[in-house]
């Protein structure tokens, strides 16, 4: 018994000279705490872009700094190009919701979301996306994000959310490395049988909605919002981008 005491006591010791001893969440009282050197901070794997869909960055702020609403980004960025930063990035902040790609079920957990003043119906400013590509290059090199993991909100959650619109500059991103593209999709004919909704999966897209996720597509790569079945042209193209999007070396 005394050998026990004396072994809590000394593990309390070092608990505090290793510190700052970790804090541990509530009820774990009765734990015998062994703080550990090995471990670090949770590396985020994906950028998840979003339009505030305000009329300005002041009522943008409100919305997403006020903790009746739940609802909270890492950055924003203002038409003006004025970059604010609202939630650390190691914290979990509430921007995706419900969400899918790839097979990944909480994309809060494992993103960066940057929300972009916009109404979703305007041009984006220069000046606002001149800083968010710098933003991305930042992150991109400290987190080693993949080139395929820069996304959308609507690509995401496709059958919730339709930003940013199809006025977004993907190619525009992707030509600096922050996101998937195909250039020359005419290049590759549709092979047969062909099945626009598995090459959708293949693409990433949450397909329990096959309408919202096609729509999500041509808003993405086509920067259109339309209906309808799948052309050929756009057949060609979603084939073009699942073969760009394996690794190098893939047959």
């Amino acid at each position: 018994m005394i050998r026990q005491l004396l072994r809590v006591a000394w593990l309390g010791l070092a608990c505090v000279l290793m510190v700052g001893c970790v804090r541990f969440p509530a009820g774990s009282e009765r734990a015998i705490v062994v703080p550990s050197p090995n471990h670090n901070a949770r590396r985020p794997n994906f950028v998840i872009l979003h339009d505030t869909t305000s009329s300005n960055v002041e009522h943008a702020l409100r919305t997403l700094t006020n903790p009746v609403r739940e609802v909270s980004s890492h950055y924003l960025i203002g038409r003006d190009g004025t970059l604010y930063q609202l939630v650390d990035e190691e914290r979990r902040a509430w921007h995706a919701g419900i969400s899918y790609w790839a097979g990944n079920t909480d994309l809060n957990s494992a993103s960066i979301g940057i929300e972009l003043d916009n109404t979703g119906a305007e041009p984006y400013s220069e000046a606002q996306i001149m800083v968010l590509l710098d933003l991305l290059k930042d992150l991109q090199q400290r987190y080693r994000i993949p080139t395929n993991n820069f996304l959308g909100h609507g690509d995401v959650a496709p059958r919730r959310k339709i930003d940013p619109s199809r006025l977004f500059p993907w190619e525009r991103l992707a030509a600096k490395g922050f996101g998937l593209w195909c250039r020359e999709p005419a290049a590759m004919p549709v092979a047969e049988p062909f099945d626009p909704q598995l090459a959708l999966e293949d693409i990433g897209y949450d397909t329990s909605d096959p309408a919202a996720a096609l729509a999500a597509f041509r808003r993405h790569f086509l920067g259109v919002d339309r209906e309808g079945e799948a052309t050929e042209a756009e057949q060609q193209l979603m084939q073009c981008l699942v073969v760009a999007k394996r690794p190098k070396g893939a047959s």
